[in-house]
C-alpha cells in the first residue's frame, strides 16, 4: 500500500465516521424527516461518501468510531455539521439535546464547558449562521 493510498484510506475513516455520528443524531428520536433526509444526502456527497457506504451507515451508524479532529477550527466545524442535524427539525428535545452534548465530549470539549457550548450552538442555528460566523461566535464566545 503506498503513502497516499494510507492518507486516502484514513481520510475515508474519518470522513465516514463523522457520517455515522451526524447519522445517529439524525434517527435519535426514531425518524428521520424529509430534511434530515435531504441534509444527509448533500453531506455524503460532501464527504465523498457513496451509496453503498450511505447505505451501510444508515443501517448500522455504530459500525463506524467517531475520530474527533485534532484542530479546534475542524471540531467547530464537525460540531456545526451536528447541531445543523439535531436542529434540522426545529424540534430542541431534551434527546436531541442530550445527544449533542454526548457529540461535543466525545469530539474532544471538555465537560465542563459542553452545556454551555452546545447552548451556543443551538442559539447560533436559531439564527440561521453560516459556517464561518459560527466558528468565529463559537472561539469568542468567552471574549
Amino acid at each position: 500500500m503506498s503513502f497516499s493510498d494510507l492518507f486516502d484510506s484514513e481520510f475515508k475513516s474519518r470522513n465516514k465516521g463523522h457520517f455515522s455520528a451526524i447519522v445517529r443524531v439524525a434517527l435519535a428520536d426514531g425518524d428521520l424527516t424529509q430534511e434530515e433526509r435531504n441534509f444527509l444526502d448533500k453531506l455524503a456527497i460532501q464527504l465523498e461518501i457513496s451509496k453503498e457506504e450511505y447505505e451501510e451507515i444508515l443501517e448500522n451508524p455504530l459500525k463506524y468510531p467517531i475520530n474527533p479532529p485534532y484542530l479546534y477550527t475542524q471540531r467547530l466545524e464537525r460540531l456545526y455539521d451536528l447541531s445543523r442535524m439535531v436542529y434540522a427539525d426545529h424540534i430542541l428535545g431534551p434527546k436531541q439535546k442530550e445527544i449533542l452534548m454526548r457529540f461535543v465530549l466525545a469530539l474532544g470539549f471538555t465537560p465542563s464547558n459542553a452545556s454551555y457550548i452546545v447552548d451556543k450552538a443551538f442559539s447560533l442555528l436559531v439564527l440561521n449562521v453560516d459556517l464561518d460566523t459560527f466558528i468565529y461566535e463559537m472561539q469568542n464566545m468567552n471574549k
